[in-house]
């Protein structure tokens, strides 16, 4: 039976063939590790995702948590898998051997993890964040907050959480509230609200990790004055021993239409109901220095971002082999070209409009595990390559993508979501078929980490821009590396790159053009439009690398696999990078529409 979570026919073809990952066992870093080991790595990841996080999927969906007598109440089966998940050790794949980490090369275990978010990804959630938790920490921490807080939380003991968005502030940051007012002891005790935190209360774990930013009195007004604290849900003693319940309060969970299995909350800091010594407050501890809080969670939410695209690729992935194996095995109708009422009936693949719907999400899911993947590899290069300019060079081409890796697959492997259920038809919006809820998941990532337009906003009116065009210019520089190999190789990839080429003259055109306005509104007007269109333009160049692997492989062996990748960027291409010059003609035009509606014209 064919995979339905992940092909790892793709996962090899990318891991080895295309980003040589392999290679990075030459950096000190990643010595200890080969080629077999990243394979067992994967094999573990498909094996613990099929056979403990796949089987509840439809379980945490319809009996979604509820709260009773001040607890959260799940189905047993999301800790039964996560204490499997957290004897792996695979949640600190990627984290240094001091803390008890395996140092396994990032590319290699987003691979890894992807499993994990295809089978179950309201599951997969918690260990999800505790990681961006233990990141941030490793990079912004104390060693006492290290040993105190991220060491447990690889081990699967701790869970973290990410507290940023209050009722009244939603995304803008500049207008929260919560308040740290700071004690004689240096701990900080935190007042204030916090939305939307997933994974904010459980039973899961023995305790739960929360990175909260609130303002210090008498701090710089706005963004600037936002200050980073970890405040733990049970408070920790010097020897490490769990100590009583801090004044963090679950009011209440929000239900959502997709992720169901991962609890979503609405928290208050600093009641007074869990405070044995009847202060009020929650205690907190500053990480790094004051008023620097929004730039260190900056760096657990550009790692969500990737991860909520890479989770998004996943549920398109899974979706999109689902309904493959649904088209094969359906028998339905007869070919156009047969009229014989007599004849049997084939399967549903035969039938061109289907494999347009099958050939459109390969393209899509394809396209977005290369992207996320190319990003992973780039992560590795920034903290591996031996040349510091290299290092720069991929930091700052990662900065870049960011925002195309997180939004992209968010909303075209949501489409792939969509296909899939068209692909089985009546059954495909009933709950007898995963479908539904891979695109009831999926529907969220589109708002996870920071919305479509805040992420077009954050390319089109930050990354473009930053550093005088430097991270633009090193993209289309990047592409037009890909360009060049394509022309050299002639035949079908030269045209290709041709199309490529055009393709990204018009992003550095439009660019150029919306900026020369000098009227920001009038240049951001229109910005989701400029991030679906670079966004086309980056995945079709991400499809002419794997085109230019396939044009250079050899033998039979894989002879069907490399012509469905030659077919998909054929697809691309001729389907969907067309789709760019109208955006790029709408940004060229200055088009005021949008900016020019008023409210009392709805």
């Amino acid at each position: 039976m064919s995979p339905t979570l992940l092909s790892r026919r793709d996962l090899k073809f990318l891991l080895y063939e295309w980003l040589d990952a392999p290679r990075l066992t030459e950096r000190s870093r990643y010595a200890e590790h080969s080629r077999e080991t990243f394979d067992d790595v994967l094999d573990l990841a498909e094996r613990v995702a099929t056979d403990h996080f796949a089987p509840h999927n439809r379980a945490a969906d319809t009996s979604e948590p509820t709260v009773s007598g001040g607890r959260v109440r799940m189905i047993p089966q999301v800790k039964a898998a996560l204490d499997v998940f957290a004897d792996t050790g695979l949640l600190a794949a990627s984290l240094d051997a001091s803390v008890g980490g395996m140092q396994l090369p990032h590319v290699v275990s987003a691979a890894a993890f992807a499993h994990f978010q295809a089978a179950n990804v309201g599951t997969s959630a918690y260990p999800f964040l505790t990681l961006g938790n233990a990141n941030l920490l490793l990079a912004h921490g104390s060693a006492a907050q290290i040993d105190t807080f991220v060491r447990p939380m690889v081990q699967g003991r701790f869970f973290g959480t990410m507290c940023l968005s209050e009722p009244q502030a939603g995304s803008s940051l500049a207008d929260i509230t919560t308040r740290a007012e700071p004690q004689d002891d240096g701990t900080y005790r935190l007042f204030g609200t916090k939305m939307w935190i997933s994974g904010g209360d459980h039973e899961l774990a023995e305790n739960i990790v929360h990175l909260v930013l609130a303002r210090i009195p008498d701090g710089p007004a706005g963004v600037k004055g936002i200050s980073l604290f970890i405040v733990p849900k049970l408070l920790v003693e010097a020897d490490g021993a769990l100590g009583a319940r801090n004044d963090v309060v679950l009011v209440g969970l929000n239900h959502k239409m997709g992720y169901r299995g991962t609890t979503n909350t609405l928290l208050n800091f600093g009641e007074g109901v869990h405070r044995p010594d009847g202060r009020a407050g929650a205690v907190g501890y500053l990480v790094g220095e004051p008023h620097q809080g929004l730039a260190q969670m900056f760096h657990m939410m550009n790692e969500a971002r990737i991860g909520v695209g890479a989770g998004a690729t996943a549920l398109g992935y899974t979706g999109y082999l689902k309904s493959l194996a649904y088209a094969r095995q359906r028998p339905q109708g007869r070919p156009v070209a047969d009229k014989d009422p007599t004849a049997p009936q084939v399967p549903i693949v035969t039938h061109p409009d289907v494999r347009r719907m099958l050939l459109a999400q390969k393209s899509y899911v394809e396209g977005a595990l290369a992207l996320v993947l190319y990003c992973g590899r780039l992560l590795d290069e920034e903290r591996t390559a031996p040349d510091p300019a290299d290092r720069e060079r991929a930091h700052l081409l990662l900065d870049m993508l960011t925002p195309i890796a997180k939004s992209w697959p968010s909303q075209w492997c949501l489409a792939a979501n969509d296909l899939a259920i068209q692909v089985h038809g009546g059954y495909g919006y009933t709950r007898d078929y995963d479908v539904e809820q891979h695109w009831r998941d999926n529907r969220l990532n589109p708002i996870h980490e920071g919305t479509h337009g805040i992420q077009a906003l954050d390319l089109l009116g930050r990354k473009v821009t930053m550093s005088g065009g430097a991270g633009l210019a090193l993209l289309l520089e990047t592409i037009g590396a890909t360009v060049s190999r394509g022309w050299k190789a002639d035949g079908e990839a030269a045209a290709l790159a041709a199309q490529l080429r055009g393709a990204t003259d018009r992003i550095a055109a439009t660019t150029r053009r919306l900026w020369a306005t000098g009227d920001p509104s009038l240049a951001l007007a229109n910005a989701s439009a400029y991030l679906e269109a670079v966004g086309h333009v980056v995945i079709a160049w991400m499809w002419l690398e794997q085109l230019l692997v396939v044009e250079a492989a050899t033998g039979d062996a894989d002879a069907a696999f490399y012509a469905g990748k030659r077919q998909a960027a054929r697809y691309f291409f001729r389907y969907e990078l067309p789709r760019t010059t109208a955006w790029f003609d709408l940004l060229d035009s200055l088009d005021r529409t949008t900016l020019e509606m008023r409210d009392d014209w709805f």
